[in-house]
């Protein structure tokens, strides 16, 4: 399947805001001010594009699979009852995004995303100054989101609504919009399916409905219907949840029985705020000829919200190379640790962050 386009993100009235707000603030003359507002639409527009979220993951070659009908169709996930998201603004300055969050009524912390990336999080204990965090590493048309949180438990009940994505634009300021995933883009896909339990990477539980995406593709908080599935709500990551790839959840064997397959998901606007009522999306009928045992389908693609749990140390292994492929199940030690992984992987850091996923921590080695 071909790559998906690169997704172009001009903000035209944003621009035209920004431009009044530097000529404004600075003193000195007209084409002084037109000059510096150039030079910040050049800095946003030669940012390196946006990463996956977790390096060094080489996903396994997947083909279509038999396919099992599910059971039910996965209705729109509600989360209207819950408090409404704060607003958030931001600027690129000096190669780094502060994003300021608009306090809203109870919230004890707000968190907030570049991406599907958490970059910060903001606890509230009534404070006077700005509420803000600093992305200190932006990428050409990202997307932020935040959501508050309404007690330190972290849970998914202490969660309010996910905000709608704000966009990176040329001009360096964050505005609210789709990108070109506006309500009705159809976009083709390989769909896999998960059964894990507990969080999700949002923070909302894993349930029917809540499925993974490649957030650079399909944005956190973004609804579409998936055929023979249902209506996905975006709010996870997945390892291998990358590119063209969608992982939709399913209980227990109802995963193993969707198995890989090839749709086309369309975009569709929020259910509970659009004024209109939500609709299940129709069951799929099954391929023309299936098989009448399906084989066996792979595992289900891990949720990014499970950890691996480190296992005890010992003679430290050979030393970690950033040129070497690993595979599930090589040993490696960094800087007086073992690790063993868990994924295809090249140049993924084993102490690094964006790679916890990636190697499970053995513990001390000497």
């Amino acid at each position: 399947m071909p790559p998906l386009p690169r997704r172009a993100r001009l903000w035209l009235a944003a621009l035209a805001t920004a431009a009044v707000a530097v000529c404004t603030l600075v003193l000195g003359s007209p084409a002084s001010a037109n000059a510096d507002a150039a030079q910040q639409v050049e800095a946003a527009n030669s940012l390196p594009a946006c990463p996956f979220w977790a390096s060094g993951i080489t996903p396994p070659a997947r083909s279509t699979t038999p396919w099992v009908a599910p059971l039910q169709t996965a209705p729109a996930v509600d989360f209207a009852t819950r408090p409404a998201a704060p607003t958030i603004t931001g600027t690129l300055v000096n190669g780094q995004v502060t994003v300021t969050v608009t306090p809203v009524p109870n919230a004890v912390a707000y968190k907030v995303w570049r991406d599907g990336v958490d970059i910060g999080y903001i606890s509230y204990w009534g404070q006077t100054g700005p509420l803000t965090v600093t992305d200190t590493a932006p990428c050409q048309g990202a997307y932020y989101d935040v959501v508050a949180m309404y007690d330190t438990s972290n849970s998914d009940a202490s969660q309010g609504q996910l905000s709608v994505p704000y966009w990176l634009g040329a001009d360096g300021t964050l505005a609210p919009g789709a990108g070109d995933v506006s309500v009705g883009t159809q976009i083709p896909i390989m769909v896999t399916s998960y059964d894990n339990t507990g969080q999700t990477a949002s923070g909302y539980n894993a349930q029917l409905g809540v499925c993974a995406t490649d957030p650079r593709v399909i944005p956190w908080g973004t609804y579409f219907t998936v055929p023979g599935y249902g209506t996905c709500y975006a709010a996870d990551l997945g390892t291998w949840i990358q590119n063209d790839t969608v992982d939709i959840w399913l209980p227990d064997a109802q995963a193993n029985n969707w198995g890989v397959q090839d749709r086309t998901v369309t975009v569709i606007a929020d259910p509970y705020t659009s004024g209109t009522s939500p609709t299940a999306s129709p069951t799929a009928s099954a391929p023309a000829s299936p098989s009448p045992s399906p084989t066996p389908t792979p595992t289900p693609t891990p949720s990014a919200s499970t950890s691996p749990s480190p296992t005890s140390g010992g003679t430290c292994a050979a030393a970690w190379s950033a040129s070497t492929s690993y595979t599930p199940g090589a040993v490696v030690s960094y800087d007086g640790e073992n690790y063993s992984s868990t994924y295809d992987s090249t140049g993924a850091v084993p102490n690094s962050p964006a790679s916890w996923a990636v190697w499970a921590a053995d513990g001390p080695c000497g």
